[in-house]
């Protein structure tokens, strides 16, 4: 199938493009007419992508991509890394194996994996690029997974999903019985082969909204990248317990951020407060968890207002997101924004405010950028207030 893309000439050629402009060299003449210009461009292209996402991939000889668009929808090696370090035992069956970055990871902690893909093609890729990457224990499976689960009729220690939305569900609310496969439809199906159930789904799914359509979920995962939500795992145990952990990780270069808690389970509530010497923003995971009064009872520091999602204190803390020292407070009105951010540089951020970020530069002529720091947000006593700050 793709035997000529990997001969060495034409491997050669698309390494030798790798910082080309792909757009301005589809105008060119195809170097190889024994095979379609598009695929080779096509090579160029995902293979370009996969430099930063995928560098395993990237860095290893006679690598077939698939489209486009199966790089871009495949979890980076990072995200696939810490994925890995919530699943143990000796088999797991990925019901929706796509480019298969998922499955090399688990393959390094689970002794065999199955990976399943409805697309032929695609399946053929993912099981030349597992032995180009000597991936020895992860058999690929073609076709329907619920018959590959009938038909193997074995248990395995994890079933992991990845659902995908069905182009029907376009322009509706994300919701899990509008992917492929039905994940609530098949729960119980699914338990039939399983104890654990690893499920991944795009940042943009309301996580009240899968409580409600999902049971038996024990953990959910909010895993971030550089500040940047990625995916949420759900892990819904046979035997599960009532209580629900939610487990924030944001990944950043040199470490990882986590924070805990249980799921509806505090009895304090937050303290409220004017802004001290210090805030705190929440990094994207925590904010997307929903977890903001926990932040607050966890770490000791208090709320400016309960929905502006700020907190402030007067000693400094070891915190999962950004701290900045606040250098002035002012009520938000015409005669202390032209003394003291009138014409200005900085970099701001709202938080439950009435107007949004461009409305401000436009209005008071903030250019965007340097070393100040401006939250627009609304205080204990539901007044709008600004905060001048030096990020730490």
């Amino acid at each position: 199938m793709f035997s000529k893309i990997l001969s060495d000439e034409i491997q050669q050629y698309i390494n030798d493009n790798l910082d080309a402009d792909v757009s301005k060299l589809a105008l060119t003449k195809n170097p190889f007419p024994e095979i379609e210009w598009s695929e080779i461009l096509s090579q160029i292209a995902t293979k370009q992508k996969a430099k930063s996402k995928l560098p395993t991939w990237f860095n290893t000889e006679k690598i077939v991509y698939p489209s486009r668009i199966s790089i871009e929808q495949t979890s980076s090696e990072k995200t696939a890394e810490h994925k890995a370090t919530l699943v143990d035992g000796k088999s797991l069956i990925d019901l929706t194996g796509g480019f298969g970055v998922d499955d090399y990871y688990f393959s390094k902690k689970i002794e065999t994996i199955v990976h399943c893909e409805m697309n032929e093609d695609l399946s053929k890729i993912v099981s030349h690029n597992y032995n180009q990457l000597k991936s020895k224990n992860i058999e690929c499976y073609v076709g329907d997974s619920t018959e590959t689960l009938k038909k193997l009729n074995k248990k395995f220690d994890w079933i992991y999903i990845d659902p995908s939305r069905r182009n029907d569900a376009k322009g509706k609310v994300f919701m899990l019985k509008d992917c492929l496969p039905n994940v609530p439809e098949l729960l119980d199906f699914y338990f039939e082969f399983t104890e654990n159930i690893l499920i991944k789904t795009a940042p943009i799914l309301d996580i009240s909204a899968a409580i409600l359509e999902l049971k038996n979920i024990s953990a959910i995962h909010v895993v971030a990248l550089e500040n940047e939500v990625k995916e949420l795992l759900f892990i819904l145990k046979k035997q599960q317990e009532s209580k629900i952990e939610i487990i924030t990780t944001n990944l950043l270069k040199n470490k990882k951020e986590e924070f805990n808690f249980v799921l509806k389970n505090h009895t304090q509530t937050p303290v409220f407060s004017s802004p001290k010497k210090y805030i705190f923003e929440s990094n994207a995971a925590i904010m997307k968890s929903g977890g903001f009064d926990e932040v607050a009872i966890q770490f000791g520091i208090e709320k400016l207002h309960q929905h502006s999602h700020l907190y402030t204190s007067s000693n400094l803390i070891d915190f999962p997101g950004r701290v900045f020292e606040i250098q002035k407070s002012f009520e938000y009105n015409k005669a202390n924004m032209k003394s003291f951010l009138e014409n200005k540089k900085s970099n701001i951020t709202t938080r439950n405010f009435p107007e949004t970020v461009e409305s401000i530069r436009k209005k008071w002529k903030i250019k965007d950028g340097g070393d100040l720091y401006t939250f627009f947000t609304t205080d204990v006593n539901n007044s709008k207030i600004v905060l001048l700050c030096t990020k730490i």
